[in-house]
């Protein structure tokens, strides 16, 4: 069955690719919308939340956008994929800005990378983290489905999700620390990686997005 798949525009990602990563994984009658109509994504059967830059910019241009409530009332009501700060501003506070309030459906903080962090190598880390890294699976999702434990995905952030919830944590990754990298909620999955860079295992990672029956 034909279903619209709606990518929220809310000037802050890489939508196009994001748009046709999705495009390719989707069905062919599907239809894919980059759009910041609040009653075009509430009218939408799957919505993708893409995003990057600063917490206090994301969450200024998606009041700016008007989208608040639209984006929490999505992420209630239907499959919700949240990617990268699409992630992030689920949570309720960051420490990026000096201190930022977040959308607060995930009792939670983001918090930054200590600086001083070491690899296995005891080799200084970079901040941000950018670049391939594993992805370690901490529950049977269907997201998960026919990608193996602890493939690599593509990142780039210098904050981390902390949900004050352990069980809402799907996948962790190591760096430096080891963090939350995908959370899990009844209709609502978000990763701080990027799938749409992510080579096949993030293509399949959509197209299970695409197919997910909540």
């Amino acid at each position: 069955m034909a279903q619209r798949i709606s990518v929220i525009d809310y000037g802050m990602g890489n939508l196009r690719s994001v748009s046709k990563a999705v495009e390719h994984v989707a069905g062919s009658s599907d239809e894919v919308l980059v759009t910041d109509n609040p009653e075009l994504i509430l009218s939408s059967d799957r919505v993708v939340f893409p995003g990057q830059g600063a917490a206090r910019d994301c969450m200024a241009a998606i009041s700016d956008h008007h989208l608040n409530k639209a984006v929490l009332e999505a992420a209630a009501s239907r499959p919700f994929l949240g990617i990268c700060m699409g992630l992030q501003v689920l949570l309720t506070f960051s420490e990026e800005n000096e201190g930022t309030d977040l959308l607060g459906l995930i009792p939670g903080q983001v918090r930054h990378f200590e600086r001083d962090m070491v690899g296995p190598d005891e080799r200084r880390l970079k901040i941000p983290q950018m670049g391939w890294n594993r992805v370690k699976q901490k529950s049977d999702h269907p997201l998960w489905a026919d990608i193996k434990q602890d493939s690599r995905f593509y990142f780039v952030h210098s904050y981390f999700i902390s949900p004050d919830d352990e069980h809402l944590v799907a996948a962790t990754t190591d760096y430096g620390i080891r963090y939350a990298s995908a959370i899990a909620k009844e209709n609502l999955f978000a990763v701080q990686f990027h799938p749409e860079k992510s080579a096949d295992d993030g293509l399949q990672l959509l197209k299970n997005f695409v197919n997910w029956k909540v």
